[in-house]
């Protein structure tokens, strides 16, 4: 059977708050994989987190901030900007935050779609949250 197409806007208010605290507007999803919009307010730090089955393709829309990542002894911090586009491979540790000054808005491909806040395992990062 054929899988009907479906269209979406993006919604105004926050769907959910995702297990990093970030705000999370849900869009469309298929059987391979899902879609959403994140956003963090300026000067807000998200949890840091590692996914159990998922992995994700991340392209940053608007504001500014920084994602940290870790996959065993590999570890980095990227400057997130506009027209960035970065993954998050099953089972790296991360962490993002926005700049003081301006929030960071971030539309992101999960595969397979997300099942649940059971997925993020809380992980130590290198900064403190902060909402």
């Amino acid at each position: 059977m054929t899988t009907p197409f479906a269209t979406a806007t993006l919604p105004e208010a926050a769907s959910l708050l995702a297990p990093d605290g970030s705000e999370v507007r849900l869009l469309l999803g298929l059987q391979g994989g899902g879609m959403a919009h994140f956003r963090l307010a300026p000067g807000q730090v998200a949890r840091a987190v590692i996914h159990r089955t998922v992995e994700e393709i991340w392209f940053v829309t608007a504001g500014r901030g920084d994602l940290w990542r870790r996959q065993g002894e590999r570890e980095e911090v990227t400057a997130l900007e506009p027209g960035l586009c970065l993954t998050i491979p099953v089972g790296t540790a991360f962490q993002f935050r926005a700049a003081d000054d301006e929030g960071v808005t971030i539309v992101a491909v999960t595969m397979p779609p997300w099942p649940g806040p059971d997925e993020a395992i809380f992980a130590e990062g290198p900064w403190p949250p902060r909402s």
